[in-house]
């Protein structure tokens, strides 16, 4: 396969990036990973991405305990009306045991959702857009694959939804229960040779406060605990095949409920146009707790996509239908012609 056209498809099966518009003949897979593309899936696009996993927690000081057990991801990803527009529900559901090892051992069995969401995301901001200068040259591989200092220009959507979450939810801070806003801004950068760069900025529960049973905030040396949590997401995917790419990822939690730094790496597999596979194992540095878990996860679409047709008189269609009609009634007249000819000769004779 030529340079040229290995580019071609490697900028179309990336699992984050929809260059060139938002629609692509390939799935478009926020898997693997847990960032969010800055693309939607395309118009009257249903696609399913779920991933379950294993995994492993261990806290060392004298409030010691491990965690192991079990979980999915999952999210349900619709374009709907314009194609900058997606719709989403996605969430974390988790079950496992968590076992303290200091003092008196025991036992808590724990399930509930990490967390489940719905919301809407919408592209407002694209570079790729209308590019000409984007188009590959079908001459020159030097030409595709050389720096362009336009990527530097991040395409740019934002998200708005809602987190629900079930009273004395294990996985969420005491006191939060019900409806709750999200908020998210996403930007992708698409650099030449398959390489792509994610960034979100998440903001969750903002403004709310950690409570007790009686709905009092609980304060530490005076100050109120806060539910309201900041996240950042960094991914770097590379595709290095038709049908392969790699990714590494970093994610940063900030609450005063939970804090940490996680990292992940993977890779999936691009089985059909409206199918993928992907692994990724996620762990962190630190001991309160560590992590460890593995996950294998799937996306699936179901393509009912269909190009806007655009009425133009002058379009391609409409020239050809012209030309087709011109050299019909040529070809008539020319047909006739002879016969008409022939009909003076008859009668002169």
């Amino acid at each position: 396969m030529s340079p040229i056209k290995s580019t071609l498809i490697l900028l179309l099966s990336l699992l984050t990036i929809q260059a060139f518009g938002q629609y692509t003949d390939v799935i478009n897979s926020n898997r693997p990973g847990v960032s969010r593309s800055a693309f939607s899936v395309g118009t009257n696009v249903a696609q399913f991405e779920v991933g379950p996993y294993v995994l492993k927690e261990k806290r060392t000081p004298a409030t010691a305990f491990e965690v192991s057990g079990f979980g999915v991801d999952f999210a349900a990803r619709y374009g709907l009306l314009w194609e900058e527009l997606e719709l989403n529900v996605e969430g974390t559901y988790q079950n496992d045991t968590k076992t303290y090892t200091s003092n008196l051992a025991a036992e808590d069995a724990r399930s509930n959702f990490k967390f489940l969401s719905v919301g809407a995301k919408y592209l407002v901001y694209d570079p790729y857009k209308n590019a000409e200068e984007d188009k590959p040259n079908l001459y020159s591989w030097k030409a595709n694959n050389r720096f362009k200092w336009k990527s530097l220009i991040p395409a740019v959507s934002v998200y708005l939804g809602t987190n629900y979450d079930t009273k004395n939810n294990p996985y969420t801070a005491p006191g939060i229960e019900g409806f709750s806003p999200k908020a998210m801004v996403a930007t992708q950068n698409n650099f030449v040779g398959g390489w792509v760069l994610v960034t979100n900025l998440i903001f969750n529960r903002p403004f709310m406060k950690i409570e007790d049973e009686n709905g009092n905030p609980i304060t530490i040396n005076g100050e109120e605990l806060k539910a309201s949590e900041f996240q950042y997401i960094l991914t770097l995917t590379h595709s290095f095949s038709p049908n392969w790419v790699i990714f590494g990822e970093t994610q940063g939690i900030k609450s005063d409920f939970y804090a940490d730094n996680l990292f992940r790496f993977g890779g999936a597999y691009l089985w059909g146009k409206d199918f993928q596979l992907d692994t990724a194992i996620t762990f962190n540095t630190k001991d309160t707790p560590s992590v460890f878990s593995v996950n294998f996860g799937a996306s699936y679409r179901l393509d009912f996509h269909k190009d806007k047709e655009i009425d133009n008189s002058n379009s391609a269609k409409e020239e050809l239908r012209r030309k087709t009609r011109s050299a019909k009634k040529t070809k008539n007249k020319n047909t006739l012609e002879p016969k008409k000819k022939q009909k003076r000769k008859d009668s002169d004779f």
